[in-house]
């Protein structure tokens, strides 16, 4: 049997993915010399972090005692997607009568077959973040915790590593709230989630944040009956409220039943392993019993195990690793990037943290995480993306802002594709076409939003997003609208007098 939970059932995927992440027979190399950078954690910080600096020459050593991979290929982005492509194929199913498609009564989902194929998946992509991979890209793999136990030395079982510059990418885990009754039943994580192998009829999801709508949407799509329990009002609490409130009506008629508002939660073991939750909202008590239960709330930093008290490094258990602009720790030869350190928990914003890494450890750079311009995305159906500013961020900032929306009932392929609850939600600093923030709510936001990140990063504003050509029809060429919203303005009554002067005289 494996000895990682993530890799449950033991079948020819899940041996497949262990034989590239964390191979049985894998023998630890015996360190020779000093090593420029010793990263550990493989997750997406530290492959990258790894592999760039292998790349310019450098001598590295890559440290993991767990996954290789790290959250994202195993029990994060890439799982999760599999079955909410799997969801969005079943809800496309249940629309298809709106575009003049019968489908025969008596189509089912096999949950079965759907964690079967996001298990090859998975299996599929591993070999990228794989141990033999990352050896044949010159880097020393190491099988196992690693610990600093002196100023310049990592321990890894019987060996000791020499380095110049350290670098911690061990990530973050799911971790257990308060709630009363919880460490009596059964529940799952995103650690343990992935592990179904039949679907729950009754499920009970706490926690309205982006894993718990995702899967939330998808188990209901999937067939399942779910209760999302969320303390706050609403779902996506962080997310802006006019998007967070389009997906909340979404998830509805997808079937999810949203319990927010959430008070005097509760759970006890039932019958046959099952889970009997009680829990007050909006003046209702309800009692139900669910066969599953998933939380879907709280992370804690993987700080245990690693000597940091040792070598200067200070740490929070809740926050993590204290780190400068930098990504520089108390300890100047020590660095951290990622989860552990990141209030951006994306797979993308690790990655560009440890590029930032790289520069400053090999080459005494002086590259700023705060320079960094990170998008990001809830993939439920429609997804939210946003990049920047949000309102309430920059009125405590000083900063006055005008905000342009284009919705997507306006928009002609939205409007064939039935895809018009959306918008495209822009805001500029006042008086010009600096772009501050942005929110996209579609079908498929994730990708959209990536223009105007790329608008953001390189100063270039409204005007120019207006000037550009985009595809007709498509759903990005709301966005052009939203410029060419920017352009009306300026347009005042007294620039348009100057114009028909102008018009008269040239007549």
């Amino acid at each position: 049997m494996p000895h990682f939970t993530q890799l449950q059932p033991h079948d020819e995927y899940n041996q497949k993915l262990e034989a590239n992440v964390h191979p049985s027979d894998w023998t630890n190399p015996t360190p020779s010399g000093r090593y420029n950078l010793v990263v550990i954690g493989a997750g997406t910080a530290g492959l990258v972090t790894a592999a760039g600096a292998a790349g310019l020459g450098a001598k590295v050593a890559l440290i993991e005692r767990e996954l290789m991979g790290g959250d994202c290929l195993n029990v994060g982005c890439v799982p999760s997607k599999a079955i909410i492509s799997a969801a969005r194929a079943a809800r496309s199913v249940c629309h298809a009568g709106e575009f003049g498609i019968d489908v025969p009564a008596g189509v089912s989902v096999d949950f079965g077959r759907v964690m079967e194929r996001m298990r090859k998946l998975r299996a599929d992509i591993s070999p990228l973040d794989s141990a033999a991979r990352f050896r044949d890209l010159g880097i020393d793999i190491y099988l196992g915790q690693g610990e600093f136990t002196g100023s310049n030395t990592v321990r890894v079982g019987e060996h000791a590593l020499q380095f110049k510059r350290a670098v911690i990418t061990t990530g973050a885990r799911a971790s257990a709230p308060p709630i009363p009754g919880l460490d009596q039943v059964e529940y799952l994580t995103n650690e343990s989630v992935f592990s179904l192998t039949e679907r729950p009829e009754r499920i009970g999801i706490i926690g309205a944040g982006p894993i718990g709508c995702e899967l939330a949407q998808s188990f209901s799509l999937l067939g399942s009956k779910v209760f999302l329990i969320e303390a706050t009002h609403g779902i996506l609490p962080r997310e802006d409220q006019d998007a967070a409130d389009i997906v909340r009506e979404s998830m509805i008629r997808d079937g999810v039943q949203l319990l927010c508002c959430g008070k005097n939660l509760e759970l006890k073991p039932a019958e046959g392993g099952r889970v009997r939750l009680t829990v007050d909202s909006h003046d209702q008590h309800y009692d139900e019993t669910v066969d599953k239960l998933l939380v879907a709330v709280g992370r804690a930093p993987n700080v245990d195990g690693l000597g940091l008290e040792k070598v200067g490094v200070e740490f929070d258990k809740r926050a993590g690793v204290k780190v400068n602009d930098r990504l520089q720790t108390t300890n100047p030869e020590i660095y951290a990037a990622g989860d552990i350190c990141s209030p951006y928990k994306f797979t993308h914003a690790a990655d560009f943290m440890a590029r930032t890494v790289i520069q400053n450890t090999l080459f005494k750079g002086r590259a700023k995480a705060s320079s960094l311009i990170i998008p990001w995305s809830t993939y439920t159906s429609p997804e939210i993306a946003h990049v920047g500013l949000y309102p309430k961020e920059a009125a405590d900032r000083g900063i006055e802002i005008q905000t342009y929306t284009q919705e997507f009932s306006e928009v002609d392929r939205a409007i064939l594709e039935g895809d018009t609850d959306g918008f495209v939600k822009v805001h500029v600093k006042a008086g010009s076409d600096e772009i501050v923030g942005a929110t996209i709510v579609a079908h498929n936001a994730g990708d959209m939003i990536s223009e105007i990140t790329l608008a953001m990063t390189n100063g270039l504003g409204l005007k120019n997003i207006a000037s550009t050509i985009h595809p007709y029809p498509t759903q990005a060429d709301a966005i052009r609208k939203v410029g060419d919203q920017f352009n009306r303005t300026r347009l005042t009554p007294f620039v348009k007098s100057l114009f028909q002067k102008w018009l008269s005289w040239t007549r």
